[in-house]
């Protein structure tokens, strides 16, 4: 009888039946308070009413249009509300399924854009499992081990991650930013490379915040060699750390512009849509053919997209996502006080997470899986990332209560208790 590959391994044992904001079921009717958000798609919470009525109202008129072929009015109307939000000048889109997806569309564009090759990316960043995404991701030998050859012009340069360096933050981005120069003039010589291409905040890397200084250095030398600056808001973007896009909290007053943006998870509470955006000059550079897809913009997933940034600004969900994110990491922290077993606690609104390690100060993998398991049995889900795995990390939905946040931290301090 057929079953699922074994290599699809479950984080929780829990069968979902049903779910509604904040909260999971199973099919016995138990309650989970769902801090994974389908890693970070669920912006919404589950099965928020707008984002279902839109979704219920368009599969009645119209479920698939496939863009190259004819236009549908959520297509468009998705656009011009995108524009409203997005940074300025990035004012032409690309839409597909998938981060991985958009990520390869927009390495695409920035090599056809540039006429170059390389692709300059940071240690631990995450953009994809496809082949090429793959060879962009270095959050884990997992998503690239046994694929070689991988995508050829890829080059690496160290993020600023201060706990991991044993460093302050501001040795760690020069450190970062020396190295970069160096890669530079060793190994990716600047007249081949096409694009930076950065996580505002490190996702299965760990959840390592960027900094102010670094992004402006990124942008400083894209300009200085000619490169395009790409940010990948695959997890940071749509409200997901306080700010609408995470560079922005880099980036406030506009210095910093990527070239190209990159979103997807939470962008259709659910549904599959991802995109790109860049400047029309840069967009138009694209070589005929090499955009399309057959369900990229897909009218379902278009009015659900509409109906999420409908929500986000009328129930302020990005002003929630900070103010709850900084009652959770002060929670993380009060928690993590005193106890040896937490290294680190960091993040950015409502993507935070804990850093556990031995008495060392080496990862403990081990520890993290314990209070993991542990939280689940008591009603809390999580997920771990991290190169070693030794880091719990929580994305609750941008509807979360303060309530909500305050009992889960709760558990979080029981399971930290019967785990540790």
């Amino acid at each position: 009888m057929p079953e699922l590959s074994p290599m699809l391994k479950q984080a929780t044992p829990v069968l979902a039946a049903r779910g509604e904001g904040v909260h999971l079921y199973d099919e016995e009717g138990r309650r989970y308070l769902d801090f994974t958000a389908g890693i970070g798609v669920t912006s919404t919470g589950h099965c928020h009413p707008a984002v279902v009525r839109a979704a219920q109202e368009q599969a009645g008129s119209l479920i698939h249009g496939q863009y190259t072929t004819v236009l549908h009015r959520p297509l468009l109307t998705l656009t011009e509300r995108l524009g409203e939000v997005l940074p300025h000048g990035l004012d032409s889109l690309f839409y597909s399924n998938s981060g991985s997806e958009a990520v390869e569309a927009a390495v695409r564009l920035a090599r056809h854009a540039t006429g170059r090759q390389n692709i300059v990316v940071f240690q631990g960043s995450f953009h994809g499992r496809t082949m090429g995404a793959a060879a962009l991701t270095t959050s884990s030998v997992k998503f690239r081990a046994g694929l070689g050859p991988l995508m050829p012009g890829v080059s690496i340069a160290p993020f600023p991650a201060a706990f991991h360096y044993g460093w302050d933050e501001q040795t760690a981005t020069d450190f970062a930013l020396r190295e970069l120069d160096h890669l530079l003039a060793t190994a990716c010589a600047p007249a081949d490379t096409a694009a930076f291409l950065i996580e505002p905040v490190l996702g299965e890397g760990g959840y390592v915040p960027a900094n102010e200084r670094f992004l402006a250095g990124l942008r400083e030398r894209a300009d200085r060699h000619g490169a395009l600056l790409i940010v990948d808001e695959v997890q940071t973007g749509v409200g997901r750390t306080g700010r609408f896009w995470g560079h922005q909290h880099f980036t406030g007053d506009d210095r910093v512009l990527p070239d190209i943006l990159i979103s997807a998870k939470g962008l259709a509470s659910g549904f599959p849509l991802s995109a790109i955006a860049a400047p029309r000059s840069v967009m138009e550079k694209a070589w005929p053919g090499s955009q399309g897809g057959t369900y990229g913009g897909n009218a379902v997933a278009c009015a659900a997209a509409i109906a999420t940034l409908d929500v986000i600004r009328e129930e302020k969900l990005v002003d929630n996502a900070a103010e709850q994110g900084a009652r959770l990491i002060a929670g993380l922290r009060e928690a993590a006080a005193g106890r040896l077993e937490i290294g680190d606690v960091r993040g950015l609104g409502l993507m935070v997470a804990s850093e556990f390690v031995d008495a060392d100060g080496r990862p403990d993998q081990a520890a993290a899986g314990r209070v993991q398991q542990e939280a689940v049995s008591r009603g809390l889900l999580l997920l771990t990332c991290g190169p070693m795995g030794n880091v719990v990390r929580m994305i609750p939905p941008l509807v979360v209560t303060a309530e909500q946040v305050d009992e889960a931290l709760g558990v979080w301090s029981a399971a930290l208790d019967a785990a540790l």
